[in-house]
């Protein structure tokens, strides 16, 4: 647990210094650990939600979040989220979509200078932010993610606000979308949810304090260019190790 503990702090620290919180990497870490799959997007949320929830405040109290618009992003995605939080999929299934989603974040945070462009806004019909973030919402609750890692990307290219707007916007919906998944979880009734929590306790202060620090780091003493690039080759590093995974376990059921 102490390794683990580790990793995670270092994956707060990455994750905080650039406004995400996480999740998809705590997934893959337990995985990888050999974390009981059922309950590792619950030990995942539990962290995002405390990695996110600092940044989502000082985003709000700077009044970089505007409540009014931003709420067709969360008309579907918190019910969605929910309800992919309820799903049950199996091991091989969980595992794959893990690793697409970390490959598809990874991709998206080395190509940010493409999409990462100033311009007018761009004009998008009224149901692309509601199904957006509907399909967001439920891909984050069904694998452990808060999914505003692929939400930015969309709304630079739609070139929706300032970048403090949408970090603020983007760590607001990783929060939503994550309380609203954990919920999802931990109604399954598949895993006891205080057991859970409480056998993997250490990794909760390890990633507040990495995520208080990356937070600060980041806005202040860091190149965010350099710290996005470390964090997608780490994201990359562990996609391709449960690709390897997911591919050995299709081998083996077919065998």
């Amino acid at each position: 647990m102490p390794g683990l503990a580790a990793l995670f702090f270092v994956t707060a620290l990455l994750y905080g210094a650039v406004g995400f919180g996480g999740g998809s990497t705590y997934n893959a870490l337990l995985v990888l650990a050999g974390a009981d799959y059922r309950a590792v997007p619950v030990v995942a949320l539990a962290c995002n939600i405390l990695v996110v929830s600092v940044g989502s405040w000082q985003f709000a109290r700077g009044g970089h979040v505007d409540w009014r618009r931003i709420w067709p992003l969360f008309a579907l995605s918190i019910p969605l989220a929910w309800v992919g939080g309820r799903l049950v999929v199996a091991e091989p299934v969980f595992v794959g979509l893990l690793a697409l989603s970390l490959f598809a974040a990874g991709l998206l945070m080395l190509w940010q200078p493409r999409w990462q462009r100033d311009g007018p806004p761009r004009v998008a019909a009224r149901w692309v932010e509601p199904v957006a973030g509907g399909v967001l919402g439920f891909l984050a609750g069904m694998v452990g993610i808060g999914g505003g890692i692929f939400l930015a990307p969309l709304l630079y290219l739609l070139r929706w606000g300032t970048p403090r707007a949408i970090a603020g916007t983007s760590a607001v919906f990783i929060l939503a979308n994550s309380i609203a998944g954990l919920a999802g979880q931990l109604a399954k009734g598949s895993a006891a949810a205080g057991g859970i929590l409480a056998a993997y306790w250490p990794l909760f202060p390890a990633v507040l304090i990495g995520g208080l620090i990356g937070s600060t780091l980041g806005s202040s003493r860091l190149d965010p260019q350099y710290i996005r690039i470390l964090t997608a080759l780490l994201i990359l590093y562990v996609a391709v190790r449960l690709a390897i995974r997911f591919y050995g376990e299709i081998l083996g059921a077919g065998a």
